[in-house]
């Protein structure tokens, strides 16, 4: 019999008491939205605005593209967060349930309304408890089951107060802490292996990738084209993410491609109605999306080769490029440093990077025959499931390494109930 079993079978053998959120916590309370308090990002501004972003692996991580506020900004938003060590953070709109623990200092920062303070009672409710709590998998079903809203979902704060927590003893508590973080340790540990190997063979697949891409022009076999020589590129109007439904006609908004998509797709994550489709551009099979909005020259005319037999259709910021070519080789190339090259040079912008169609059709790009083509993607589709397949290679065993340790995270933190 191990500790935890003896200090269960010690203190709470038959159960424990499942308590209200807002009978073990002092305080649920929210950040502040700007609107007329405070400006974000102000020339003098030195502080951190927390929203979910920031929210990683249980912990509050700035990084560059965190909002930044001023001193006074952060004291208006205490007025109403009350932020302290030992808060517990939760993301209650947008991406629900991200959950973090504030221990660092907390005078040079503060959150958005987006992220919801719990103040845990000591005496009865250990901090990383609750965190460890709000991550099981048996408390995010009910967030995402209980969240409200169409376009935006949102946990209600009173909703939240009511939800049920298992209160085992402090004496079980500190030691279900102690050993999630053990397993946390090592979990991160394992990861960070994981994740540098990772990072270098994405450094070698795009070595080889941009090698597989540079074609002497002197080379016979191989005709430099603008891509107006070998397809025609539609500019895509509409389409929000507000538009999305359960079922209908797939489609592909622009930000995917930045997320979620990789350089080809059969399938889509995303549905519009018959009605607002046929409005929207048509992409078929062997097309290829073009992004030509985005934040930076990296993601600009990002794309993504179509190869799903059913039609689908795209909307503003992209372009579609329809051709009769190897579809996933266009998308390839697209990818690779040459592009780069070419791109930043007709780019455009300041916050938002643009290239307009007509610029994109003047582009140059090596055309092999076709046999060559499917050569080189062949190659490119084996090295892309190795470095970024979820069933295959690295990112498969970063995935089981996540999943053991939320296997045994739930199996701890799955208490019996009993009933007052």
């Amino acid at each position: 019999m191990n500790k935890i079993e003896k200090l269960i079978n010690k203190y709470c053998p038959n159960g424990v008491k499942f308590k209200q959120l807002n009978e073990i916590v002092y305080s649920i309370n929210t950040g502040l939205n700007p609107r007329r308090n405070f400006k974000l990002n102000d020339i003098n501004a030195d502080c951190y605005y927390v929203t979910v972003k920031e929210i990683t692996s249980g912990k509050i991580k700035f990084s560059n593209k965190t909002d930044r506020i001023t001193k006074e900004a952060v004291n208006i938003i205490q007025n109403r967060s009350k932020l302290e060590k030992g808060d517990v953070l939760l993301s209650g709109i947008g991406t629900i349930g991200k959950v973090a623990l504030v221990d660092i200092d907390t005078s040079n920062w503060n959150c958005s309304e987006s992220v919801l303070l719990l103040k845990p009672r000591k005496e009865i409710l250990l901090s990383k408890f609750l965190l460890y709590i709000l991550q099981s998998q048996q408390i995010q079903d009910i967030f995402y089951s209980k969240s409200v809203g169409s376009t935006l979902k949102g946990l209600r704060k009173d909703f939240l107060s009511s939800i049920l927590i298992p209160l085992p003893p402090l004496e079980v508590q500190r030691e279900i802490v102690r050993i999630l973080d053990n397993f946390t340790e090592l979990e991160a540990e394992l990861e960070a292996e994981l994740e540098a190997e990772l990072e270098a063979r994405k450094q070698q697949y795009e070595y080889y990738r941009d090698k597989l891409f540079d074609f002497d022009k002197n080379d016979t076999i191989v005709k430099f084209k603008k891509l107006s020589e070998i397809g025609s590129l539609t500019r895509g109007t509409g389409l929000q993410k507000s538009d999305f439904v359960e079922d209908g006609v797939p489609c592909i908004h622009y930000g995917q491609i930045y997320t979620h998509y990789g350089i080809f797709a059969d399938k889509t994550i995303s549905f519009v109605k018959k009605n607002l489709a046929e409005k929207l551009k048509k992409v078929n099979k062997g097309d290829v999306i073009i992004t030509i909005t985005s934040e930076n020259i990296e993601d600009v005319c990002k794309s993504v080769a179509w190869i799903g037999n059913k039609e689908i259709v795209t909307g503003g910021h992209t372009a579609i490029f329809k051709h009769n070519q190897n579809p996933k080789y266009i998308s390839y190339y697209f990818h690779t440093q040459k592009f780069l090259k070419q791109k930043s040079k007709i780019a455009h912008g300041t916050k938002v990077i643009e290239v307009s169609p007509k610029k994109l059709e003047d582009l140059l790009i090596p055309i092999p025959p076709i046999e060559e083509q499917e050569r080189i993607v062949k190659i490119l589709d084996n090295f892309d499931k190795l470095v970024n397949d979820i069933t295959e290679g690295l990112p498969a065993e970063i995935e089981m390494h996540h999943q053991r340790y939320e296997y045994y995270r739930n199996k701890l933190l799955n208490f019996k109930n009993i009933k007052d």
